[in-house]
Order: C-alpha cells, then sequence, then structure tokens
C-alpha cells in the first residue's frame, strides 16, 4: 500500500476503435493518480445498473507479461472534456467526434431519472476531476429542472384524478367501517353460523338483506309521498274499531295507508310556495324505488356470483382456513371458543362435500334415483296445478261471497285458504327427500326451492289476474284500495302463520322427537320452505306498494319480529344439519329467485296496471284521467313547450319511451352474464389443471427421491469400509459438527449422482 503522497504508475491500454474516427494515444503511457491504490489489486469505482450497457469503463485483463492492466472502452477524459467543454483541465487534447457526443448525451440523459441520492454517488464515482463533476452535476441539474416543469404542467391533471380517487377509496372504507360498526345481529348470525353451518346462516343473512331493503323502500316513499300527503290531510271521521289491523279496512281506508286517499291536486303552500305535483311524485317515487331495487339485484347478484362462482380461492377448499385463518386479537373465552366453532364448522363442510363428491353409484342405483326424481316432480306439479286451479276458482266467486255476507271477517277467508297451501304443501314437498335421497344437500335444497318457487308464483300470477281483470273492470269502488286491502290482509295472514308455525308447529315437532317418538330426535331446519317464505313475502309488497304505500313499513316490522322469532326457534328445536355442506353460493341462488321471476313478474304486472287499466274516477292521485301514464304524457308536452326542459323531453323519447334502448339494454346484460359465465367455467377448467399439475409434480418428486435413496444404498454396498469410518468419527464429534458433515456428505453424494447422471 502506498502512502497518500505517493505517485502510483498505471498501466492503461486503450484499444483501438473500429470507426478510426478517434484518436489512440500511444500503448502504454504513465497516468500519474493521487490516490492510494493496493499494490495486489486495483479497486475501480461502479457506476450505477442503469449505466452499464452504455458506459462498460473498465475491464481487468492480464498482458502477455503477466502485469495487470486497464483498458478503456470510450476515452473518458476526452467524453467529460468535450461534454463540459473543459479541456484545459483534462490535459487530453483530442478532436470532438459525433460519437463521443452521442455518448456524452447518453451520459447525461442516464443520470436525469436517478434520484438525488442515486445521482450523486454516481457523479462522484465517476473517474473525473472535482471541477469535471461539479459541471457535470450543474448540466444535469439544469435539465432535469426544464424536465421537472414540463412534467409538472402535464402531471397536473393526473395528480388531481390520483388525489381525488385516494380521497374516494378513504371515504369508502370508511364508510365501509361505519355500516359494519352498525350493522344488525352481527354476533348473532357468528353464533348461528358456528352451530348449524353456513347452510343455515344464508337464510339469516337473506332476511337482514331483505330488511335493508325495506328500510330504504320505506324512506324513500315516506319521505316524497306520505309527507307532502300529511301535510294536507283532513280529519279522518271513521269509528277504530280493532279489527282493522286483521281486515286492513274500516279506518285505516281514509289514511295514508291506501292509495285511494291521496290527492289529485297540485300541493302549494303559500301563493308564492313551491308547488308539488302528486301525480308526478307518485309514479316517480314507486317508479324510482323498482329502479333501485332492479341494480341493486343486479349488482348484488354479480357480486355474489363473482365471489362465490369466479373467484379461485372458493376451490381451494378451506384449507388456507385451517392453517393461516386464526385471528389472534381474539382474546376474549367465549368469543375464541365461538370462533374455534366457526373454523370446525367450516373445515367439516369442506370435508363433507369432497367425500360426497368421490361417491360412485352403480347403474342400477342410478336408474332408481332417476324414477324417484320423475315420479316425486310429476306428483309435486300435480299437487301445484290443483291448489292453482283452487285458488282461481276461489278468487273468482269471491265478490260474489263477500256480497252475501255482511261479516266483516268474511274477507278473510281467500288469505286464509291461500295461507294455509302454502303451509301444507311445501311440507309435503319436503317429505320427498326419504325418496329422492340426494348426495349433496345443496342439490335438495335448490329443487326444494324450484317445486316452492313454482307453487308460490303461480298462486301470486293468479291473483294478480283476478285482481286486474275481475276487481278493477267489475268493482264500482275505488279499486286500487280493494286490492291494496286484498294485498295487505294476504300479508298480515302470512306473517300470522309463520308466527303460528314456529311457536306451535316446530315445538309441537320438538315435544313429539324428543319426549313421544324419540326415534325421530330433533327436526332440521327447512331453508327452502323458509326463504321461499320471505320471497313470496317480498313480492306481495313489491307489488302492493303502488296500492298501498306504507307495506314496505309493514313488511321491515314483521322481518324484525322474524328474525328473533326464527332465532329462538331455531336454537329451541332444531340440530345442526346432519350433512355438513357449504352454502357459499345460496345467497346467489336466492336473489337470483327474488330477480327472475319474482322482480321481473312485478314489473310486468306493474306495467299492466300503469299502461291498461283506467283509474278509478273518485279517489285517488289519478282520478279523472284514461290512463295511470297519461300523467306522464301531459308532463312531457308541457316541458316540451320550454326550450331549458328540451333534454328531458329528448332523455324520455329516446331512453324511457324507447323500445330498441331496453332492448339494447336487455342484450347487453345477456352478453355479460353470458361472459361472466364463460369466465367461470374457463377458471374451473384452469383450477382443475393446477390441481393436477400440484399432484403431478409431487408424483415426480418422489419418483426422484426413491432413485436418490436407491442411489445411495449403492453408493454404501460398494464403499462400506468408507461409511463405517465416518460413523465412527461421527461418533467423536459433538452435533454441530455432525450436522456440518451430513450437510458436506449430501453435497457430495449429490455431485456424484449429478457426474453420473446428467440428465437428472
Amino acid at each position: 500500500m502506498l502512502s497518500g503522497g505517493q505517485v502510483n504508475e498505471i498501466i492503461v491500454e486503450v484499444e483501438h476503435d473500429p470507426s478510426g474516427v478517434q484518436s489512440r494515444p500511444s500503448s502504454r503511457q504513465i497516468v500519474p493518480e493521487k490516490t492510494p491504490v493496493n499494490s495486489n489489486s486495483i479497486l475501480v469505482p461502479s457506476i450505477s445498473d442503469s449505466d452499464v450497457t452504455d458506459f462498460q469503463i473498465f475491464s481487468n485483463r492480464n498482458d502477455k507479461k503477466g502485469k495487470q492492466s486497464l483498458q478503456f472502452a470510450t476515452p473518458l477524459k476526452e467524453l467529460c472534456s468535450q461534454t463540459l467543454h473543459n479541456s484545459e483541465n483534462t490535459g487530453l487534447h483530442t478532436p470532438h467526434t459525433s460519437h463521443e457526443n452521442i455518448q456524452g448525451q447518453k451520459l447525461i440523459e442516464s443520470l436525469i431519472p436517478m434520484t438525488s441520492r442515486d445521482r450523486i454517488k454516481a457523479i462522484r464515482n465517476q473517474p473525473r476531476t472535482m471541477e469535471e463533476k461539479r459541471n457535470l452535476r450543474k448540466i444535469v441539474d439544469k435539465e432535469k429542472s426544464k424536465q421537472s416543469r414540463r412534467i409538472l404542467e402535464l402531471n397536473c391533471c393526473a395528480q388531481c384524478l390520483n388525489s381525488i380517487s385516494l380521497a374516494y377509496r378513504r371515504f369508502k372504507n370508511n364508510l365501509s367501517e361505519l355500516l359494519n360498526s352498525i350493522s344488525l345481529w352481527q354476533k348473532t348470525l357468528k353464533v348461528i353460523g358456528g352451530k348449524f353451518g353456513t347452510s343455515v346462516l344464508s337464510y339469516f343473512n337473506f332476511l337482514r338483506w331483505l330488511l335493508k331493503f325495506n328500510i330504504f323502500s320505506f324512506i324513500v316513499t315516506f319521505s316524497f309521498i306520505i309527507i307532502p300527503q300529511l301535510t294536507v290531510m283532513e280529519k279522518n271521521h271513521l269509528q277504530f274499531t280493532g279489527l282493522e289491523f286483521l281486515t286492513g279496512a274500516g279506518y285505516f281506508t281514509n289514511t295514508v295507508m291506501y292509495y285511494g286517499f291521496y290527492t289529485n291536486s297540485t300541493i302549494r303552500h303559500g301563493s308564492s310556495g313551491a308547488s308539488y305535483n302528486m301525480q308526478l311524485a307518485y309514479l316517480f317515487t314507486i317508479g324510482g324505488c323498482l329502479v333501485v331495487c332492479f341494480f341493486s339485484l343486479l349488482f348484488s347478484m354479480a357480486r355474489y356470483f363473482r365471489n362465490n362462482f369466479i373467484n379461485p380461492h372458493i376451490y381451494s377448499r378451506g384449507i388456507a382456513k385451517l392453517i393461516f385463518c386464526w385471528d389472534f386479537t381474539v382474546t376474549h373465552e367465549s368469543a375464541v371458543k365461538l370462533k374455534q366453532k366457526n373454523l370446525s364448522t367450516e373445515i367439516r363442510e369442506n370435508l363433507s362435500e369432497i367425500r360426497q363428491e368421490n361417491v360412485k353409484l352403480t347403474f342400477k342405483q342410478q336408474f332408481i334415483r332417476f324414477s324417484a326424481h320423475v315420479a316425486a316432480w310429476v306428483v309435486s306439479s300435480g299437487v301445484a296445478i290443483t291448489c292453482c286451479v283452487a285458488v282461481y276458482y276461489l278468487a273468482e266467486n269471491n265478490l260474489q261471497f263477500l256480497a252475501n255476507h255482511s261479516n266483516p271477517g268474511a274477507v278473510l277467508l281467500l288469505p286464509f285458504v291461500v295461507s294455509c297451501i302454502n303451509l301444507v304443501v311445501p311440507r309435503f314437498y319436503s317429505m320427498f327427500r326419504l325418496v329422492e335421497r340426494y348426495e349433496m344437500p345443496r342439490h335438495e335444497v335448490y329443487t326444494l326451492l324450484i317445486r316452492n318457487i313454482f307453487l308460490k308464483i303461480s298462486i301470486i300470477g293468479i291473483l294478480c289476474y283476478y285482481w286486474l281483470n275481475i276487481v278493477a273492470l267489475d268493482s264500482e269502488e275505488c279499486w286500487e284500495t280493494l286490492i291494496g286491502q286484498e294485498i295487505y290482509r294476504l300479508l298480515l295472514m302470512d306473517f300470522v302463520f309463520s308466527l303460528a308455525d314456529s311457536f306451535l308447529g316446530e315445538f309441537l315437532r320438538r315435544i313429539i322427537g324428543m319426549r313421544l317418538i324419540t326415534s325421530l330426535g330433533l327436526q332440521e331446519f327447512d331453508i327452502a320452505r323458509n326463504v321461499l317464505e320471505l320471497i313470496y313475502a317480498q313480492t306481495l309488497v313489491w307489488i302492493g306498494t303502488f296500492f298501498c304505500p306504507l307495506l314496505p313499513f309493514i313488511q321491515m316490522i314483521t322481518l324484525f319480529v322474524m328474525f328473533y322469532v326464527k332465532n329462538i326457534s331455531l336454537m329451541m328445536n332444531f340440530q345442526p344439519p346432519s350433512k355438513a355442506w357449504r352454502a357459499s353460493q345460496m345467497m346467489t341462488f336466492f336473489i337470483f329467485l327474488l330477480f327472475f321471476p319474482s322482480f321481473t313478474g312485478v314489473l310486468c304486472t306493474l306495467a299492466i296496471t300503469i299502461w291498461r287499466l283506467k283509474p278509478s274516477a273518485d279517489c285517488g292521485p289519478f282520478r279523472g284521467l284514461p290512463f295511470f301514464i297519461e300523467s306522464i304524457y301531459s308532463w312531457i308536452d308541457t316541458l316540451s313547450k320550454r326550450p331549458s326542459y328540451l333534454w328531458v323531453v329528448w332523455i324520455y323519447q329516446n331512453l324511457i319511451g324507447s323500445v330498441h334502448f331496453f332492448f339494447i339494454l336487455t342484450l347487453i346484460v345477456l352478453i355479460i352474464t353470458y361472459l361472466y359465465w364463460q369466465i367461470t367455467e374457463g377458471r374451473k377448467i384452469m383450477i382443475r389443471l393446477l390441481h393436477e399439475q400440484i399432484i403431478n409434480e409431487g408424483k415426480d418428486k418422489m419418483f426422484l427421491i426413491d432413485k436418490l435413496i436407491k442411489l445411495q444404498g449403492m453408493e454404501k454396498r460398494a464403499n462400506p469400509t468408507l461409511f463405517t469410518l465416518e460413523r465412527r468419527d461421527l461418533e467423536q464429534w459433538g452435533p454441530l459438527r455432525v450436522r456440518q458433515h451430513d450437510a458436506a456428505q449430501d453435497l457430495r453424494f449429490r455431485r456424484s449422482f449429478q457426474e453420473d447422471n446428467p440428465k437428472a
């Protein structure tokens, strides 16, 4: 090592430039350097990784005499003198060439994108004088400041968009946390899921989801229809007897509960106050609720479909929950037990599905089960058709029956018969499980849902035909109010039957199974029947909101009560499912049934009512009009005479009133559904192939391990004395030396194996 004051001589060899332009100094020249250098090796400062391709400065090589020398790929002294215009400090005077200009520009361009710290480090590592480094840094800073101004001007909009998106994400996260903190029945749902599994939990999740739906509908109708009517409401002179809670008639007829009570005039408070058109408010409020429900159903169905069918983590069989899913923030004893119970239930469900998928049936067993399925479908369809015919004849003679009987309770006959059918027939369908014997419990639930939805929607369709073609045309009174009362009675009677079934039927079944016939035991929760009760009630609410704007409020109360009733009955009278199964995909199927045929049937019924039927002449906000939709037509005609509202007229004529728009919208929805379905099938195939690949890789590893063990055994048999001596030495060494020796021996064995078998 030389001292700081000594001069170290470095032999520099410069390669000949192929272009022939570059001037070459002598092949050997002595360059004085004040830097202390190790005598054995020469340390050359390195440039950052981004500059390696452009500036490979030095390369070490040994000449013929064995001396270590440095070879320049580019004359850096000349390049710096030309780039920085400071050639007088270098002592090397060379002509300026275009090649050097290009490399100097590349040097500056490579330094500009770096961060300040990396740029300073790269310039400091350059083999230049301090003056050259200062000039180089000034040039780079000047160029970077120019680019910074241009980038700042160009990226202003991008920064604004980024800040807006960041604020939106923060608002969305805060809103999600707020909604989760005020979520209803969170702890109760965890208890239900831990004890009865996700299949039973799906019913309560669906009930809570419908409750949120009705809360929104009630808030909208109460704000835009009921409150304006309350400001001009006249005093009700009818006497309240209490029977109105069952019949829905009497005192409730002259209240905001029914369509016939609402005024058809424009509400105005004071001569200078703003006007409020009740006809437009009534139609737009009901239509707005239905539009929001439509898009909410589509969004929820797509979200559950994506989470439960498309995302690949669903097919991981829950192994991640077994290994990685424990939450260490849970410290309370009861919470820990509940978490353990939830995890064990989900693992049992996944294992049960794997075991059920591997069941193989013989041809005879398949034929017997197929025959049983066909017979069950024939019987169930016959029963449903018989019930629909009975309801049709009863509804057709209902008006004559009510005219001959003055008893107020006579109006409950039709709702009573319909509720009895909805209570008895689904239980009869549930008995088919003794014959069909599905291997997958999910398939059994799907079958019961389809049979029950066919029965209930058929009954609602017959009742709608009765209301729109018999009550609306033959009745001289306010037929909209009569239909609202009928729907109220159906909804209330269904609620009463559900309460009686929970308190009496399920309780008696528990007594029979535990004390009288112990072989029966406790019953299992019938998911299909209970879910169809919710869909049936919600369908009535959507139809009846036009005739009875307070129905969402009534449904909100019934759902709130039914949650606690079903929860108590579940804990007392039911046992967990005997076949554990994963029901994460059930919510998607529930919402699909709610959308089709339930919601689509509601849209068809209300469309016929608004476009084809004539309103009552003596009641309601549309009295005196030939059709309900005439109020919209007259409003559009009024707006067409005002130039500032022509855009509203264009939207109505080209979007809302255009058949082509709805056709295109339907086509887009079908295309998106088809694409989602194809994505699902593709991901299922990919997941299956990946599973097979993992299995094959495991088999390959086992095969290689077997080969290695055989080769090691052959080597031991070939050199027994060597292994005996090594084992004797290992007995004298400590545990650390033993591990080191095993690793070295394994390494030697692998090297010998690779030499003998290069392909392996």
